[in-house]
């Protein structure tokens, strides 16, 4: 006698489906220093601070030492409160927000 095959049907595997939700996006050491060197200068703030902000970013860059960076950001988080303090529009939460988590990332 042969044998017959089995009359329960296979299992299907079912494709994963991509998520509908995006993952957040975490903010890098380089991309939160250079949307602070944008704001800077977009409102015309604190100029030294500006050029220093750019050279550090060129010196991370090539060499990939972050210290001067998070310097950079720690003194642009001073002049960002006392702007926002003085009612200076245009500095978001989320701006000082993600300078914030990014020096704690330290």
């Amino acid at each position: 006698m042969a044998k017959t095959a089995s009359k329960t049907p296979a299992k299907k595997v079912a494709a994963k489906k991509p998520s509908s939700t995006p993952k957040a996006k975490t903010s890098s050491l380089e991309e939160t220093s250079e949307d602070a060197l944008k704001k800077l200068k977009e409102l015309d703030l604190d100029a030294q601070l500006q050029s220093d902000l750019e050279w550090c970013l060129g010196s991370y860059r090539a060499d990939q030492n972050p210290t001067g960076l998070f310097d950079m950001l720690e003194r642009s988080l001073s002049v960002f409160k006392t702007a926002k303090e003085n009612k200076t529009k245009g500095i978001t939460a989320k701006l000082t927000g993600d300078i914030e988590k990014v020096l704690k990332s330290r």
